[in-house]
């Protein structure tokens, strides 16, 4: 999932609609995954985030979002699985559908283990889609202009989604030069894998902190303390198709809790 959050250009509806229906809409598609017990409404909703990511993904001009899309959804498939397993060894009420001496596996622990995986899915994916579409310094601007959030908060917080892919390249970078160095990363015990990550972590901090430094002098060099809400003069309009995602998201959340 390298580079999952990193802005995809586009020209698809998607892009552009407004920056703050997109985030709210995710919003309420992650809140009817968590309002619903239905294990095919919950299959809707990852459906429906597969077919927003299609749209995205453009029409001749493939800008890769459908791929990055199946590409989380892969992840948090194995991550899944994890998960799936854990709720099958914790969870002991219900009645047993397979022995294995004194351990079995109880069918409210198959129900619950499913309904975490697809609650998973469902709540993870809106955002990280809607969010590939989004130009960050578009949602900054539309926090100060439309939300009056200070300057200050929404830069904080477009910086903190725009450092994640950064620091993501960081720690593939130093993998890469390690494997160089004959380290073999390609092990199967997970925790030996990661007690040889965790020493990367160092190196990463360190040339994150030097980041960090250079980015917030670079943003005092632009005047980033005069900064208000009157700087902005892009206008952001809400149109037809934003309310109609708007709807289209608000049903999906009261189908869920009428369901």
């Amino acid at each position: 999932m390298k580079g999952f959050l990193d802005y995809l250009h586009g020209n698809s509806v998607f892009h552009k609609m407004h920056p703050l229906v997109k985030i709210f809409a995710s919003i309420l598609i992650c809140a009817a995954a968590f309002c619903s017990s239905n294990y095919f409404f919950l299959l809707g909703i990852i459906v429906f985030n597969i077919l927003i990511a299609v749209i995205g993904n453009g029409g001749k001009e493939k800008n890769g979002l459908l791929l990055r899309t199946l590409g989380i959804l892969k992840g948090l498939f194995k991550m899944s699985v994890f998960l799936f397993i854990l709720q099958l060894l914790a969870i002991r009420s219900g009645n047993a559908i397979f022995s294995i001496g004194g351990f079995a596996i109880t069918d409210v622990a198959v129900q619950k283990g499913l309904l975490l995986v697809l609650r998973l899915m469902g709540a993870t994916l809106p955002l990280s889609i809607l969010i590939s579409v989004t130009n960050l310094n578009d949602l900054s601007n539309t926090l100060v202009t439309v939300l009056h959030i200070p300057y200050k908060y929404a830069f904080t917080f477009t910086s903190a989604i725009r450092f994640i892919p950064v620091f993501s390249s960081e720690m593939s970078g130093i993998i890469e030069s390690q494997k160089a160095r004959g380290v073999d990363f390609e092990i199967k015990n997970p925790f030996k894998k990661f007690g040889m990550i965790l020493p990367l972590c160092f190196p990463l901090l360190i040339s994150s902190v030097r980041k960090i430094e250079s980015t917030a002098t670079a943003a005092e060099l632009r005047g980033f303390y005069l900064r208000t809400r009157k700087s902005c003069t892009k206008t952001y309009p809400v149109k037809a198709r934003d309310i109609i995602f708007i709807l289209l998201s608000s049903a999906l959340l009261a189908g869920g809790i009428i369901i």
